[in-house]
């Protein structure tokens, strides 16, 4: 039952600020970045607001994998590491990418 609570005390604050960094990227007036640090100007981006949507909807859907994983650790520790596993191994690497494609479709 301890590992339970201690799965569940470290993915769902992870799995929550996954899905907080989407809602913002929905709500955000000006343009959302991806990596810490950057910024993107108002000038770049044709669409505004449906480039954050679909950033906030980029990531929602990868905070998804922790969601699955930190309720599928209340059934089974092992399934869950492994969707975890399995799900940032595919997930980080396809962030960038799928931001890259983001901005090139909302650049001017």
């Amino acid at each position: 039952m301890g590992e339970i609570i201690f799965w569940l005390i470290i993915m769902v604050p992870c799995s929550a600020l996954l899905t907080g960094l989407g809602i913002y990227a929905f709500r955000r007036k000006k343009p959302m970045w991806f990596w810490s640090g950057s910024t993107v100007k108002e000038e770049e981006i044709s669409d505004i607001p449906a480039y954050n949507r679909a950033n906030g909807i980029m990531w929602i859907a990868f905070s998804l994998i922790l969601w699955v994983s930190a309720f599928l650790g209340v059934f089974n520790i092992s399934a869950a590491g492994i969707v975890l596993i399995a799900g940032c191994a595919l997930g980080v690497p396809l962030l960038p990418i799928v931001y890259n494609r983001i901005y090139k479709k909302y650049r001017k």
